[in-house]
C-alpha cells in the first residue's frame, strides 16, 4: 500500500558549511542524522490533500465538500508566488516535535520572515474562502496541518536528539544555502479542471 505524501512549501537546502564534511560532524549532537538529500527548510506544512480537505468538511458540517476543499487547495498552491533562494547561518540544533526532532536553527534574512506570513495570510484567506469559521482554532486543531507552535522557527530536521535534553546544543557557526521555495510533492496534486 502507498502512504500519500505531504504536501509543504519549503525551500531544499543546498549547502551547509564548506561541504558534506561540516554536515557529517553534525552527528556528533544527533542521533540517526539524515541524509543531506531531501534537506529542507518547511515555510508552510499543509499535510496529506486528503486529509486536509477532509478536516475542512467536517469543521463546515459538509457545507465544503472534500473535493471543493482540496480542488480550490490545489490551485492556490500553484498560484503562489516563488521565493528566491537566500543564504542563512546556523549555530545551534534545537529540538522540536515534542522532543522526537533535533533541528538546526537557520537565521534568515527578514524577506523569509514576511513571505512566512505571507503564506500563513494566504491560508487564512483560503479557509475563509472554503467557509471555515474561527479560521485560528481550524488551524491550531487541524491534524493535517500539524500547527504546534504559534510561532514560526526557521529550522532543518536533521535527525533525533542524544539525549531528552531539550536544551540547544551549540556548535561553530555554519553558513546554509538554500534553493528557490518549491512545493514539496506538487508532481501528486491533482490536476486542474
Amino acid at each position: 500500500m502507498q502512504t500519500l505524501p505531504r504536501i509543504t512549501v519549503e525551500m531544499p537546502m543546498l549547502r551547509i558549511g564548506q561541504g558534506p564534511s561540516d554536515y557529517e560532524a553534525l552527528g556528533s549532537y544527533v542521533n540517526a542524522l539524515r541524509r543531506p538529500q531531501g534537506l529542507h527548510l518547511t515555510l508552510l506544512h499543509i499535510g496529506i490533500l486528503l486529509d486536509f480537505s477532509q478536516d475542512v468538511a467536517e469543521w463546515t458540517n459538509g457545507i465544503t465538500s472534500p473535493g471543493a476543499a482540496a480542488a480550490r487547495t490545489v490551485r492556490w498552491l500553484q498560484a503562489l508566488p516563488v521565493l528566491d533562494g537566500f543564504s542563512g547561518r546556523t549555530e545551534r540544533l534545537i529540538v522540536l516535535g515534542g522532543g522526537s526532532i533535533a533541528g538546526l536553527e537557520v537565521e534568515v534574512p527578514h524577506h523569509v520572515y514576511d513571505y512566512q506570513v505571507f503564506l500563513v495570510q494566504g491560508l487564512h484567506q483560503l479557509l475563509h474562502e472554503l467557509l471555515v469559521d474561527d479560521v485560528d482554532d481550524f488551524i491550531l486543531s487541524s491534524r493535517a496541518l500539524g500547527f504546534r507552535y504559534p510561532r514560526w522557527v526557521p529550522h532543518v530536521a536533521v535527525g533525533r536528539p542524544l539525549a531528552r535534553d531539550r536544551e540547544p546544543r551549540r556548535f561553530p557557526p555554519l553558513n546554509v544555502e538554500f534553493g528557490e521555495s518549491r512545493i514539496r510533492n506538487g508532481r501528486f496534486l491533482p490536476a486542474g479542471p
